[in-house]
């Protein structure tokens, strides 16, 4: 029986130090702040937006949320976003997904100052995460590395199959792992026998957003398994992999929820601090 990767004991733990780093800022007289838009009224944004404003403050980051409706046009969007961008007592900005229609996401998410986009989604930073420079970086990529990490995983050395190559995970995945210096292999959904390439994973790392696709019969025995994945069902949330058959394989495993998820948040919250760095820190 695989052990957990405890997504929750780590998050708890990445809280306290970012609080502790957020203390320091302010010794230094800056109070790192986050600012949020959202554009009209997706359930489940609100919550996500409220979410992050409860995590602010209970570690003592300031968060500021700008509401505007559905109807409003894009050009008042990437105003706003203009207006946070100059603002120096702004050190991060998010944009809340899904955007409504007849605003394109791509232009909204690419007027944000790369070095306040804490969504690590502006193609400067995707640049940064192939040339192997510091920038921001996509929350979920990093989450999966530090769980492992956190869990006191060696990277270095080991074959990492991920599975899934979205914009959002899979493909910075690649780059930031390789950081670790593991060897790489990246499938998808038109790799033809995805389980023969699955049972050569030392860590396999689950993004494709379909539920139960990995099998028991596609783990190699002791084999660590990351789940990114997050879908909805009729039973409820699931993730990627089929976590009641796998977990009797596998060395270590990440539950949904619970797992990655648990930690990206936190990792939002860091990317902040990062961004002061990049932003010049204390004036």
């Amino acid at each position: 029986m695989a052990q957990l990767l405890d997504g929750k004991a780590v998050s708890k733990i990445l809280k306290e130090e970012i609080r502790e780093e957020i203390s320091q800022w302010k010794e230094k007289g800056v109070q790192p702040k986050l600012a949020v838009i959202l554009v009209g009224d997706d359930p489940a944004s609100v919550v996500y937006a409220r979410s992050k404003q409860k995590v602010c403050e209970g570690i003592g980051m300031a968060f500021e949320l700008f509401t505007m409706p559905g109807s409003t046009p894009e050009a008042d969007v990437l105003s706003k976003i203009e207006e946070l961008n100059k603002d120096q007592a702004v050190h991060g900005i998010m944009i809340e997904l899904p955007l409504p229609k007849g605003i394109q996401k791509e232009t909204v998410m690419a007027a944000v100052r790369p070095d306040k986009d804490v969504d690590g989604v502006h193609p400067i930073n995707r640049g940064y995460i192939l040339s192997g420079e510091e920038g921001l970086f996509p929350a979920t990529p990093q989450s999966c590395i530090e769980l492992l990490l956190r869990s006191g995983v060696q990277i270095a050395g080991k074959h990492v199959v991920i599975v899934g190559r979205g914009e959002t995970v899979g493909k910075p995945l690649v780059f930031l792992i390789l950081k670790h210096n593991a060897t790489v292999t990246i499938c998808h959904s038109k790799t033809p026998d995805l389980g023969a390439f699955t049972r050569q994973a030392d860590i396999l790392i689950a993004a494709v957003g379909r539920a139960k696709l990995i099998k028991k019969d596609m783990v190699k025995a002791g084999a660590i398994v990351v789940d990114a994945g997050i879908n909805e069902t009729p039973d409820g949330i699931c993730g990627d992999v089929d976590f009641e058959a796998v977990q009797d394989v596998a060395d270590l495993i990440s539950p949904v929820p619970g797992g990655v998820g648990s930690l990206t948040t936190a990792l939002i919250m860091r990317n902040v601090l990062k961004g002061i760095v990049l932003q010049g820190g204390a004036k």
